[in-house]
């Protein structure tokens, strides 16, 4: 049976989560909408539909939607040429790959921003196949984006370990069957992860490299 190791991106695999909640804080600012920097951080995660109406409510003028998501895509797309990764995510990749592991990445980000996001963490060898937003109807934290993941890895969701740091990463994985591990790397605490379903919690990528025999991805 293939074993599956899905990875969400930003907060992840590389130290991206301040950058989007600087440029939603500037795209929202941009539209007359002063929204606190410590709501969008606790929305970073979701795809960009799901965040704006999170933040601005169901009542809100939905015509600005577009916009405000393409004043995002821009201001975000100025860090594309250096988003930073994470110390040794990588290596995690390319550990898990060569264990056996099929690794998947799962993520809201499509096209360019993707493109810029691989380049980071620079461990395509070791990827089989990305599920981004292009890919489903419903984002995290519906269970779409994990299933697809699972089809693409020919997976089955008991198979599987799901790592990411945002609630709506745990309640992803969980909603999907699929263990749930999350880092503390994304800015979240470790109580709200756990009580989203987190089955393991480590710092970062680095300490979950360092902890790979005595974590979730021991279970064979």
């Amino acid at each position: 049976m293939a074993k599956a190791a899905l990875f969400d991106v930003d907060g992840t695999l590389a130290d991206t989560n301040h950058l989007h909640v600087v440029a939603w804080w500037e795209a929202f600012r941009q539209a007359g909408h002063a929204v606190p920097m410590r709501e969008i951080h606790r929305s970073v995660g979701l795809g960009s539909d799901d965040l704006i109406a999170r933040l601005l409510g169901e009542d809100r003028d939905r015509s600005q939607d577009a916009a405000i998501s393409a004043a995002h895509k821009t201001l975000y797309g100025t860090y594309f040429d250096r988003l930073p990764a994470f110390e040794r995510a990588g290596d995690l990749l390319r550990e898990l790959a060569g264990r056996g592991w099929r690794v998947v990445l799962v993520t809201s980000a499509s096209g360019a921003e993707l493109t810029a996001l691989r380049a980071a963490v620079d461990a395509d060898s070791a990827i089989l196949d990305t599920a981004s937003s292009d890919d489903v109807d419903e984002g995290k934290p519906a269970p779409e984006p994990v299933q697809y993941a699972l089809e693409l890895a020919g997976a089955d969701a008991g198979e599987a370990v799901f790592v990411g740091d945002t609630v709506w990463d745990m309640r992803t994985a969980d909603r999907a069957g699929v263990a749930a591990v999350a880092l503390l790397s994304g800015g979240i605490p470790r109580a709200d992860l756990e009580d989203a379903g987190a089955k393991a919690v480590y710092e970062d990528a680095a300490e979950l490299l360092t902890r790979l025999d005595h974590s979730p991805f021991a279970v064979s």
